[in-house]
């Protein structure tokens, strides 16, 4: 900087253009430090076989396995999307992934919804009311379960853990039939409650909430609403039922997919063609060919599969943050 421009405190263009190539190139000197630091870590972390977390190395080969994986993922939503697209005769004269000569998408979700007097719509409310009462239900008795086994002693407790240990090892399977014995002594079967009250039952929900609320609701918050007078209801709705909602979500959504996934269950509970939910009811469509006189309506299958995931998908859109921080909680020690 001149003397005048030193005396005056203003810097002239010439300098002003001077100091900034000057900041460029220190600007460039620093990128490239950076650059032969980050190879010289690749170097390292390639000779000890391992890598560093904040500059991970790039695998050919684990992108590959992820692709593959995300594409045996993705098959079947692009299977059942452009084959939804279809009527009957291009469902069985044109190739599987491509699309048909008419493009019958609308037509063919109207028609779904008025086919045998619109029976797909009473499937659809008949597992709406499954997943409502029943899997939430249990997402109700698992929250409050876990929390009592978590945060309260009492005798018997480790009891009641190795029923619970046990009860998840048990496929839901195996108890079927057990299940519709008792069911039918109680003349049950062929309502609405032999699924509801089966699917309040989650083991594997009661103990995901134990553990989750070891660690995310801390004893020393709730002793100090118990010291400022809260009783144990308000205690738990107020201050532990807010820290537990990563828990309430994580273990909501599966027993929302397990209850609306459920087929082996309505199918040897359920006779009567108006309590199906839409697993049942799309396989009797499906198998609906192949009986006298039976009409093929695949397309209606393919759409009426279609529409039943698109709920589910959006609930995992919705909620995946909560899913992601429930799965991880407990996972380290603090």
């Amino acid at each position: 900087m001149s003397d005048a421009a030193m005396s005056t405190g203003y810097m002239t263009p010439q300098e002003l253009k001077e100091q900034e190539r000057a900041a460029k190139k220190a600007e460039r000197a620093r990128l490239k430090r950076v650059e032969m630091d980050e190879k010289a870590e690749r170097k390292r972390a390639a000779k000890s076989g391992f890598a560093n977390v904040s500059n991970p190395r790039r695998s050919k080969l684990l992108t590959l396995v992820c692709a593959i994986f995300a594409v045996y993922c993705l098959f079947p939503f692009v299977y059942l999307l452009v084959n939804a697209t279809k009527t009957q005769a291009d469902f069985t004269s044109t190739f599987g992934l491509g699309f048909g000569h008419t493009f019958a998408l609308w037509d063919n979700i109207v028609t779904v919804f008025t086919y045998q007097d619109g029976i797909f719509g009473r499937w659809l409310l008949n597992t709406l009311l499954y997943v409502v009462v029943g899997a939430g239900g249990a997402t109700l008795l698992a929250i409050m379960g876990g929390y009592a086994l978590a945060k309260f002693r009492f005798p018997g407790r480790k009891a009641v853990f190795a029923v619970i240990i046990g009860a998840i090892s048990v496929p839901g399977i195996a108890l079927a039939v057990p299940q519709f014995l008792l069911f039918a002594k109680l003349s049950l079967t062929n309502t609405p409650w032999a699924m509801i009250i089966p699917s309040l039952i989650s083991p594997f929900g009661l103990y995901l909430m134990w553990i989750f609320s070891e660690q995310a609701v801390p004893t020393e918050l709730l002793e100090a609403a118990r010291v400022d007078g809260a009783s144990e209801f308000r205690t738990f709705f107020q201050v532990s039922l807010p820290l537990l909602a990563p828990g309430i979500v994580t273990t909501a959504l599966f027993t929302i997919v397990a209850t609306w996934n459920n087929y082996f269950l309505p199918l040897i509970m359920l006779k009567n063609s108006n309590w199906y939910p839409l697993t049942i009811g799309l396989n009797q469509w499906k198998d609906q060919a192949s009986t006298a006189g039976g009409q093929a309506i695949q397309n209606l299958v393919i759409t009426g599969s279609l529409i039943t995931i698109i709920p589910l998908v959006i609930a995992f859109l919705c909620l995946q943050k909560y899913w992601q921080s429930g799965l991880s909680a407990g996972a380290v020690k603090e």
